[in-house]
């Protein structure tokens, strides 16, 4: 009997299931609960299942993983050319098993739950840099509205109050309270933040990996978390590769034989992304720092080359150097730097 491959499409609380055997041949069609799900493929000989990377998708990867069963995790954009005609969740899991066969398709590792975890910090604490932006803006206003312009920085806005006795003018009591609530609002989310960074701090500097990643110049601690949450090195062939899969290269748009470059892609991870750029920008702000650690090459492009150009070519460099430091599990050196 040929082997099934089964296409998962997977909802809140219910998942769609199409297994086909290797001619093709529909052999079940299915819908379950959660619960329902796990008890299936827990009695289940081993077999591969196929399912789209999004919400929930790793959970359940770890899960089928635990019971045996082969995980595919597939990009939803490269099942989206499989879906026939009209779409429901029965087609939806058809067009993932088509798709999980091709042989050239592309899969995404399933992250560990300390992966995950990671994740998950990040997350919170990019949420309360973004309501302590907001925070900012909404108090700028306010005080513009009543003709005081507040200048930008964590600096003014911790000594708001000590800015608002130089003025020339008094605003009214209940203004001032309402201020007064605002701004410890903003000192607490400081304190979040600032807790955040120690808590992830906390749960890497375990890991022997962390140490490797912070002998390259330019990353850090949330770079390095970054790194450890979302690159797993076996899944790329070279550290050009990563670079790609971050989206750190240019975007192609080539047809007739005329090759034509634009600018980067922008795929894959953009937190991962934005923070190689933010350490290439650090680097390049120590220029005799930079040419040490990385060569010559970087401050001839920063003199021949805009400002932006140069710092993505070095973010592009240093997702290559830590794909290579990952990978090899050996620190960085700057001979790294030419690879």
């Amino acid at each position: 009997m040929s082997q099934v491959i089964y296409g998962l499409d997977i909802g809140k609380s219910t998942f769609h299931l199409i297994g086909r055997d290797s001619h093709g041949h529909k052999v079940i069609r299915k819908k379950f609960t959660r619960a329902k799900l796990l008890e299936f493929f827990t009695n289940h000989s081993p077999t591969t299942v196929a399912l789209e990377a999004c919400a929930g998708a790793h959970w359940l990867g770890q899960q089928l993983q635990s019971r045996g069963q082969q995980v595919k995790l597939l990009p939803p954009q490269y099942v989206k050319p499989y879906v026939k005609t009209n779409k429901n969740d029965y087609i939806d899991a058809a067009a993932i098993v088509e798709a999980s066969t091709r042989p050239d398709m592309r899969f995404v590792p399933v992250k560990t739950e300390q992966q995950q975890l990671l994740n998950v910090l990040y997350r919170i604490r990019q949420g309360y840099i973004r309501e302590r932006t907001a925070l900012m803006y909404r108090i700028g206003g306010i005080l513009l509205d009543f003709g005081l312009s507040l200048p930008r920085g964590h600096a003014k806005m911790k000594a708001l109050f000590f800015w608002l006795a130089q003025q020339s003018h008094e605003l009214p009591p209940l203004l001032m309270n309402e201020l007064i609530g605002l701004h410890e609002h903003y000192l607490r989310l400081n304190e979040n933040i600032a807790e955040q960074n120690k808590t992830i701090k906390i749960q890497i500097e375990k890991d022997a990996k962390v140490v490797l990643l912070k002998t390259i110049p330019g990353v850090g601690d949330q770079v390095a978390a970054q790194c450890l949450g979302n690159i797993v090195p076996s899944a790329f062939k070279n550290g050009r590769h990563l670079a790609a899969w971050i989206g750190l290269v240019p975007r192609q748009h080539s047809t007739g034989g005329k090759n034509k470059l634009l600018g980067i892609s922008k795929r894959g991870n953009k937190t991962l992304r934005e923070l190689l750029i933010h350490g290439a920008r650090d680097m390049l702000s120590r220029p005799e720092l930079a040419e040490k650690a990385y060569g010559k090459w970087i401050t001839e492009l920063r003199e021949k080359k805009p400002f932006n150009v140069a710092l993505v070519a070095l973010a592009n460099k240093l997702a290559r150097i830590t794909w290579s430091v990952m990978s090899r599990q050996e620190p960085f050196k700057v001979a790294q730097a030419n690879v």
